[in-house]
């Protein structure tokens, strides 16, 4: 259930920060309530995450998976350039959530 929980506030916070995007500085009131509303709900899903899940494993997932997620869609949707230097920078990221987690819960 922890990791159900950890999707889901990843999710949420992806949707916030793409929300924020829109937001134009916090200008525009529907990007903004979104942008809001997406970090309260992921803040509190990863509050209850870290119940079942350690905090340096769901820190490391959350941040990881929620860092390569972004740069793809700025890459995908929003137009930003994508070069070999953001692909090793998304691949070391994952790759560093990988190390984390086989240390494994001690």
């Amino acid at each position: 259930m922890g990791y159900l929980l950890l999707a889901g506030a990843i999710a949420a916070e992806v949707a916030a920060t793409t929300a924020m995007k829109f937001s134009e500085g916090f200008s525009r009131l529907w990007p903004s309530l979104i942008t809001f509303a997406g970090y309260v709900i992921a803040f509190a899903l990863l509050a209850q995450t870290l119940k079942t899940v350690s905090v340096g494993t769901a820190y490391a997932i959350w941040a990881g998976v929620g860092t390569a997620a972004i740069a793809a869609i700025g890459m995908v949707f929003l137009g930003e350039g994508l070069n070999a230097a953001k692909l090793a920078g998304i691949a070391l990221i994952i790759g560093g959530v990988v190390v984390l987690n086989m240390g494994g819960a001690h």
